[in-house]
């Protein structure tokens, strides 16, 4: 914030984000939130200039009693009339919805199937890459013979998650199956067992930078999306742990919706579960369900893992997993397990504890409809007040 009052926001900031006009009665002026940087956006939509009250400026003036202020003559509204205001009425707070979201969010499609079985493998992570790889696609393979059309699979699933593990498991995704053996795998599998693959995430070398990866495959074994984590995991907390990705790792740019042949899926890592930015992003964009591969660990995995997924799951109404590693005792970086499956109302469908496991559950998109039936969210945004800005979109 500098000295005007105006907040900044960096410039590369690759989506959304909020904005808030207010004001309150003072001797002072009235404070106005105003945007700093265009493509950052935090969009002021209606900056009321109030002047406070007279009686506010001089403190001597007498102010009548509530029981006189009251008084008024009475007035009767005609039946036309009043309908006549509702109408106008709804046709302003409709306006207003569509404002909420810019550009205005987009319909929900009509996904190529309604119900489903999703398939969530938190699985044993060793420092054996050939191991991990094999014991993947055996999961996977588990999964789909319990029905599954849906697999997901944890962050950072083909080595340790560490700064020092990333470099030395990564692998060059753009220059194809050779150089890449866990997209390999994971291509094959989906095509072989006709199943889309959330593929967890990987390391990606990519000239001399690093990401954390999260690569989607359709049933024919094509790669269909790529995600590579936006909001780095940079945390300290003293006595409990202290970890920064950004050590080694590069942030994505880019927020991913991906169309499959089971519904429009948004994809996050770990920490972009924290962002509910995004997370109402890939509402506006149409998803049907958000995936986030993630890791969270045993410090903040009690406390914020199930409320943020069911956090982003209510606000948005839509479906949310996650998946998650196994916990290894004996590793340096303890994860917190319980991958889940949370539906449009904020309930928990189904969860699991901190040992490896394959979970399958089943998804009803219908659900999304009657959620929205029963809170209709969409319709009651006040985008005469704030705005969500998907600045992709908005600038394409």
């Amino acid at each position: 914030m500098n000295l005007s009052g105006c907040f900044f926001l960096p410039k590369q900031s690759p989506f959304y984000l909020f904005s808030l006009s207010y004001c309150y009665y003072s001797a002072a002026p009235s404070l106005i939130l105003r945007p700093s940087v265009p493509r950052s956006v935090l969009r002021l939509t209606t900056p009321f200039l109030h002047r406070p009250p007279s009686h506010h400026l001089n403190p001597k003036r007498t102010i009548k009693s509530s029981s006189t202020c009251l008084k008024s003559t009475p007035t009767t509204l005609s039946a036309t009339a009043a309908a006549a205001a509702a109408s106008e009425s709804s046709s302003s707070m409709a306006a207003f919805s569509e404002q909420a979201r810019v550009p205005p969010a987009l319909q929900l499609p009509t996904p190529p199937i309604t119900k489903f079985k999703i398939g969530l493998c938190q699985l044993a992570v060793t420092p054996d890459k050939e191991r991990n790889i094999l014991h993947a696609r055996t999961a996977i393979e588990e999964a789909a013979e319990k029905g599954a059309k849906l697999v997901v699979l944890p962050e950072i699933w083909n080595g340790p998650y560490s700064n020092d593990s990333f470099p030395v498991y990564a692998e060059d995704i753009g220059a194809g199956f050779d150089k890449s053996p866990s997209t390999a795998m994971l291509s094959e599998a989906a095509r072989l067992l006709k199943v889309t693959i959330i593929g967890g995430s990987i390391a990606e070398r990519d000239g001399d930078k690093l990401y954390n990866t999260c690569c989607v495959f359709d049933t024919d074994g094509n790669l269909i999306a790529k995600h590579r984590k936006i909001h780095l995991f940079d945390i300290d907390i003293p006595g409990k742990i202290s970890f920064k990705e950004s050590k080694t790792l590069t942030a994505g740019e880019s927020p991913t919706v991906v169309d499959t042949e089971v519904g429009r899926i948004g994809i996050g890592i770990c920490y972009d579960i924290r962002f509910q930015e995004l997370a109402i992003l890939y509402a506006a964009r149409g998803a049907h369900l958000i995936c986030y591969p993630g890791a969270f660990n045993t410090t903040t995995g009690p406390l914020h893992w199930e409320l943020l997924q069911r956090a982003r799951a209510t606000d948005n109404q839509l479906y949310v997993a996650t998946c998650s590693p196994a916990r290894d005792p004996g590793a340096g970086y303890q994860a917190w397990g319980h991958s889940t499956l949370v539906g449009p109302f904020g309930e928990v469908l189904a969860t699991t504890e901190h040992e490896e496991a394959i979970l399958v559950a089943e998804i009803d998109y219908s659900q999304i409809e009657l959620r929205r039936t029963n809170l209709p969210l969409e319709k009651q945004r006040r985008g005469d007040l704030y705005q969500l800005v998907d600045v992709h979109r908005h600038c394409a």
